[in-house]
């Protein structure tokens, strides 16, 4: 079983607890230390644990003759963290897939940007019989350059029809279940929540936005190119920005203003709040101190597992966590029904994935998801792009799920 790290330590053990037919299963954990690791490979048990990014290492124990492969079966949980076919993940794990008798992925996102995606992630699955063997090949078959420059292709669009064919090869590989569909889940309420900048914010951030240089506390703030000014204007949004040394200045605390205003609006239950920056931290910290609010942050480390268990218990009225951090695995349903996104990543699997941390089977109560965007500003159309991936995720898993209901 590969996983994220913290699923890994974690949940997968804690759900074999829970079901009757899986009390059997003797379940080792492969993380530590070299030697621990192989340690807990020498212990029988019927299944092993190991976080994704030790992959490499355990490939390579099995080098060059790798028929010695002694795993019958491999659970990539989270296969789209092996979309990159030139990942060292990918590569280490392709060597060994013929002689591995099944191999099973799962995953909520599979094409997080485009069907790009899915060629890493089938070939994983059926050795490159459905889309072939080269990454390329697969390219040039179902897309055709989008944005480039001269001979610099920026990015590929499906060719017309691409998409149906694509479906077509892998539908007797993939199924989708849809939480909807198979489990009764509580109702789930999106709300978007605009906040507006001050003036003098304002001027900073659309002088960033045109110039690629504001000035704030008497400080210039610049970006050397567009990606770096957007990374600038979504802090800008959150209320403070880095200069090039990682010094903090702050903008303005509007954002604060209505994160508490929907903490206090929570009336007592527990909030989960996802950030996007280091410098949020503090910041939100601070403020929930001086307005009596308790609160603690996700952080990696051995004391997760106590910490998660306290959410569970209801016993940290405010969460914060970061979507890349804690968007993965971690089951935190039981402690609260209520997030708010402090800023958005334009990740549309971190997106998902972190609201699926509440959103999910055994939560009891309406889920509420708060949006909190500072009005006019790029924030807008990240949601927007978020929305728009997402009608594309959703087209492929729609796609899979007929092989569900034509009883294929």
């Amino acid at each position: 079983m590969v996983a994220p790290l913290r699923v890994a330590r974690m949940v997968w053990t804690d759900e074999a607890k829970k079901w009757d037919h899986l009390s059997w299963l003797r379940m080792q954990r492969v993380l530590g230390d070299g030697k621990q690791r192989l340690a807990a490979l020498a212990r029988r048990a019927d299944v092993y644990l190991i976080n994704r990014e030790l992959v490499p290492w355990l490939v390579s124990l099995y080098k060059p003759n790798y028929q010695r492969w002694p795993f019958d079966m491999v659970v990539l949980d989270e296969l789209s963290s092996f979309k990159n076919p030139t990942g060292v993940r990918f590569r280490a794990l392709r060597k060994i897939m013929p002689y591995t008798k099944r191999v099973v992925g799962l995953t909520g996102t599979p094409t997080p940007k485009s069907y790009l995606d899915l060629w890493a992630e089938v070939g994983l699955l059926d050795n490159g019989e459905r889309l072939g063997t080269k990454y390329t090949g697969f390219r040039e078959r179902y897309f055709e350059p989008d944005k480039r420059n001269r001979e610099v292709v920026w990015s590929w669009k499906a060719r017309e029809g691409a998409v149906e064919r694509i479906n077509e090869k892998i539908k007797d590989l993939c199924f989708s279940m849809s939480g909807e569909d198979w489990l009764k889940l509580p109702e789930r309420i999106d709300n978007t929540v605009f906040c507006e900048m001050p003036a003098e914010a304002w001027a900073a951030y659309t002088k960033m936005e045109v110039q690629l240089i504001a000035e704030v506390q008497e400080k210039d703030i610049t970006a050397g190119s567009i990606a770096t000014a957007m990374n600038k204007l979504l802090q800008m949004a959150n209320g403070a920005v880095y200069d090039e040394n990682s010094d903090v200045f702050t903008l303005h605390e509007y954002k604060i203003d209505a994160l508490l205003e929907l903490i206090e609006a929570a009336d007592g239950h527990p909030v989960l709040v996802f950030y996007s920056f280091r410098h949020d931290i503090p910041r939100i910290l601070k403020a929930l101190k001086t307005a009596h609010f308790k609160a603690e942050v996700i952080e990696s480390g051995s004391g997760i597992e106590e910490q998660i268990a306290r959410w569970n218990k209801g016993e940290i009225p405010v969460l914060l966590a970061h979507p890349a951090s804690a968007g993965h695995g971690l089951n935190l349903q039981a402690g609260g029904s209520v997030i708010i996104w402090f800023g958005l990543p334009w990740s549309l699997e971190l997106y998902q994935q972190a609201n699926a941390r509440l959103y999910r089977q055994g939560q009891k109560d309406a889920v509420i998801i708060h949006h909190l965007l500072a009005r006019g500003t790029v924030e807008e159309n990240v949601l927007q792009v978020l929305l728009e991936k997402e009608a594309t995720q959703t087209g492929l898993l729609e796609a899979v799920k007929a092989r569900l209901t034509s009883g294929s």
